[in-house]
């Protein structure tokens, strides 16, 4: 494996990670219904998951790792995290018609979102041509290390039954699950810190 260093991301990554994260997601069920136009997505999903990179920067931490071909963002929610500013101007800059489906899905995960303090991963993206080559893995373990030494737990949204199926690899547990209006389905998931042996 090339370069497997992990490093924080700073602002000088900001658009390269939304654009992987873009990439990685465009196969997604969800992503079909968010815009049904195919043609849009690229431009627009990189334009939306800008507003929660650029806010994790500020408010979470994004890891990247293989010169920035997979990264994992995240939010710390044992303090209160605030809202990106301009939020909902932003988002209808970012998605013109259909930012009522983007909203509806915020309003979904906000609903589903625990209340108990921990870690939320609210994006792990590995670049399409490295998929299945350990990155993601490697993401996690470099979070869950620190967590785990915290004794902090770890919260997501899994958005495909392949994805679910890592992170239950990686000792998260199942929640109960919600959909989309089409019945596009995300599994919530919960991580338990694990005690040093």
């Amino acid at each position: 494996m090339a370069d497997v260093s992990i490093r924080r991301a700073g602002q000088e990554d900001t658009a390269q990670v939304a654009e992987l994260i873009a990439t990685a997601f465009a196969p997604l069920a969800a992503v079909s219904w968010l815009l049904p136009e195919p043609d849009v997505r690229p431009r627009i999903m990189t334009a939306d998951f800008l507003i929660l990179v650029e806010h994790a920067l500020k408010y979470g931490h994004i890891d990247v790792i293989d010169q920035g071909r997979a990264a994992a963002v995240w939010f710390d929610r044992t303090a209160e995290v605030p809202e990106p500013e301009d939020y909902d101007g932003r988002l209808v800059e970012a998605c013109g018609q259909w930012a009522d489906r983007f909203r509806v899905l915020d309003e979904l995960f906000e609903k589903n979102h625990p209340e108990e303090p921990h870690h939320h991963l609210a994006l792990l993206a590995v670049d399409p041509a490295r998929q299945s080559g350990g990155l993601g893995t490697a993401l996690l373990h470099h979070h869950h290390a620190k967590l785990d030494d915290g004794g902090t737990a770890a919260y997501l949204e899994a958005s495909s039954p392949n994805s679910r199926d890592l992170y239950l690899r990686h000792g998260y547990e199942l929640r109960e699950t919600f959909a989309l209006p089409d019945g596009t389905k995300f599994w919530p998931m919960w991580r338990p810190p694990v005690a040093s042996r």
